[in-house]
């Protein structure tokens, strides 16, 4: 099969698309059958040595793809050749082929096109996991999301209004804020024209946030550390500007907030059972229309260096999918 392999560490333009074997079901696993494969920030950062884990040389990264199942291991009874299924694979998603654990894998329903199922599972259920197990964020509360027109920025915006928040999109170009209204955003922030923290306060009305999903990282970071209202949970997501913050921890100390890493791909592994709850209710929620996947761009697969970077540049609004 075709894919996209990773030899070294380095820019993307160093990675390859060769020829690789077919994987093989093992016990517990699946065989899909790609038919597209989502693109994330920190798949970027994975192939550049710049991300929390540094697998083994040579590896294929992507986490997310959405397919058929063409072969299935012993000891699952309860998936079958033929299916359509999404997956999170974390590593082997720019193939032709992965092998998947089969607790990783959810049955697609026939209305969610390829490159919208492979595109909806880190980044909606990112947000998902953030905002539900993290955030625990209620109804009314003010939710302020950086990076909102990014593909788990929008998917914050989105899935904030499907729990009832009061959602404050952070965005640097009028066309961005444009994309985080159109997906339910009820306050805009244009942080290249005004003063990020000052914006908060009025936007909060002196307040302060209740939750923060925060992105970007940096300067942005900064402002939003300082814009915590009382019993506020200021989310960890990323650092898409680049810069990786300090805290100073007295803040949250005089202001009474917490901060809250959120790490999907670890919960994945130490809740499954919860992950695979939360990716029904997504699922539920994209046939009701309270949640959509907006994809900016699906490119061949042997283009994925040119999909990463447009992820990396900041470029895409929604999300970028390859297909084999």
């Amino acid at each position: 099969m075709k894919a996209i392999v990773c030899k070294e560490f380095a820019s993307v333009e160093k990675l390859s698309y060769e020829d690789v074997p077919d994987p093989k079901a093992e016990k517990g696993q699946v065989v899909v059958d790609i038919s597209a494969s989502g693109v994330n920030f920190p798949d970027g950062l994975l192939v550049q040595g710049l991300y929390q884990i540094k697998p083994d040389f040579p590896f294929i990264p992507g986490g997310e793809v959405a397919g058929v199942i063409s072969e299935v291991g012993e000891g699952v009874p309860h998936l079958k050749v033929g299916s359509r299924v999404i997956a999170l694979c974390m590593l082997g998603g720019y193939a032709e082929k992965v092998a998947v654990p089969a607790t990783h894998v959810l049955p697609l329903p026939d209305e969610i096109p390829d490159d919208e199922a492979a595109a909806l599972v880190t980044a909606h259920a990112t947000a998902h996991h953030a905002l539900k197990q993290r955030a625990d964020i209620q109804p009314g509360e003010t939710l302020v999301v950086t990076g909102a027109a990014g593909g788990t920025g929008l998917a914050a915006v989105q899935i904030g209004k499907a729990m009832g928040a009061k959602v404050i999109a952070v965005c640097s170009t009028q066309e961005k804020l444009d994309i985080a209204k159109q997906n339910g955003a009820d306050i805009l922030i244009n942080y290249t024209e005004k003063d990020l923290k000052t914006a908060l306060k009025e936007a909060t009305g002196g307040k302060g946030a209740d939750v923060v999903y925060e992105c970007v990282g940096g300067d942005t970071f900064h402002a939003c550390s300082r814009s915590m209202g009382w019993n506020g949970r200021l989310l960890v997501v990323g650092f898409a500007g680049g810069t990786i913050p300090e805290f100073p921890v007295n803040l949250a100390l005089v202001k009474g907030y917490s901060v809250v890493g959120v790490f999907w791909g670890s919960f994945t592994q130490h809740q499954p059972k919860e992950f695979q709850a939360n990716m029904k209710e997504l699922l539920t929620w994209y046939l009701q229309g309270k949640v959509k996947v907006i994809v900016d761009q699906t490119l061949p697969l042997e283009r994925a260096h040119e999909a990463l970077n447009k992820v990396l540049g900041r470029e895409v609004k929604g999300k970028m999918a390859l297909r084999p």
